[in-house]
C-alpha cells in the first residue's frame, strides 16, 4: 500500500511539474522522508528528478533555449556537486529542519522577486547558476527560484518548461554522480529512484496537455500552497 501511495503521488507530482515547471520535489519529499528518512530520500528524489525533467525535455524539445541552458549549467553543475557533499556531512535531523525552513522561506522570497520587473541576460544566468546549484545540491530542489530566473530571462510556457528541465537534468546528474562517488547511492536506492522517476516522466506528458490553460494567478497560489504544506510537513517530521 505504501508503494501504491508513492507511485500515485509521483504521477500527481509529475503532472504538477509538467504544468508549472516545479513542485514535484515539494510534493514527494515529505512522503519520501517519512518512508525512507532524509539520507535515502534525497538521492531517491535526485534520481527521480532526472527522469521527470527528461519527460519535460521530450515534451517541449523544439522550444528549448540551449544557450540559456548551457549558461546556467556552467556554474550550477559544479555548485550542485559541492552542495551534495555538504548535505552528506550534516546530521539527519538538521537536514529535515533545513528543508522545511527553506521551503517556507521561498514563499515571501518568490513574491518579492515577482514584484520586481527584472530582465536577466546570459551573464546573469551564469552568475546565479552557481548559488542555485549549491542550494539544489543541499536542499533537494530550488524550482520556485529557477522559475523566476528563467522567466525573467524572457522564457515562457513551453520554452521555459523545456529549458528549465534541460538545465535541471545537468544539475541533478551531477548530484547523483556525487552521491555515487561518496557511496550514498546503493542499488536499492537507485531502483527506487528510477521507479518514482517513471511516474514523474508520465506525469510530464499529462501536464503538457493543460499547461496553456494555467493562469498566472493560479500558478502563484499553487506554488505558495505547495511550499507551505511541504515545509510544515518536513518540520513536523523533524519534530517526531
Amino acid at each position: 500500500m505504501d508503494y501504491l501511495i508513492l507511485l500515485a503521488a509521483g504521477l500527481a507530482a509529475g503532472t504538477l511539474g509538467g504544468v508549472v515547471g516545479t513542485g514535484s520535489s515539494l510534493v514527494l519529499m515529505p512522503i519520501l522522508i517519512v518512508m525512507y528518512g532524509p539520507r535515502h530520500a534525497v538521492p531517491i528524489m535526485a534520481v527521480a528528478a532526472i527522469l521527470g525533467n527528461f519527460g519535460r525535455v521530450l515534451a517541449w524539445w523544439r522550444e528549448i533555449d540551449w544557450r540559456a541552458c548551457l549558461a546556467y549549467c556552467s556554474t550550477a553543475v559544479p555548485g550542485a556537486v559541492l552542495g551534495a557533499r555538504l548535505l552528506l556531512a550534516i546530521p539527519a535531523g538538521v537536514a529535515e529542519v533545513a528543508l522545511g525552513l527553506f521551503f517556507l522561506s521561498l514563499i515571501p522570497l518568490r513574491r518579492w522577486l515577482a514584484r520586481r520587473s527584472l530582465k536577466l541576460s546570459l551573464r546573469h544566468l551564469v552568475l546565479l547558476g552557481g548559488p542555485l546549484g549549491l542550494l539544489t545540491g543541499l536542499v533537494v530542489s530550488t524550482g520556485p527560484l529557477t522559475v523566476p530566473l528563467f522567466t525573467f530571462y524572457g522564457l515562457d510556457r513551453g520554452a521555459f518548461l523545456g529549458t528549465e528541465a534541460a538545465g535541471s537534468i545537468g544539475v541533478y546528474a551531477a548530484k547523483v554522480a556525487t552521491f555515487q562517488a561518496l557511496g550514498a547511492l546503493p542499488l536499492e536506492v537507485l531502483l527506487q529512484g528510477l521507479g518514482v522517476g517513471l511516474t514523474l516522466m508520465a506525469g510530464s506528458f499529462i501536464g503538457r496537455s493543460i499547461v496553456l490553460a494555467l493562469s498566472p494567478g493560479a500558478y502563484r497560489t499553487l506554488i505558495d500552497g505547495l511550499m507551505l504544506c511541504s515545509g510544515l510537513s518536513l518540520l513536523w517530521a523533524a519534530a517526531r
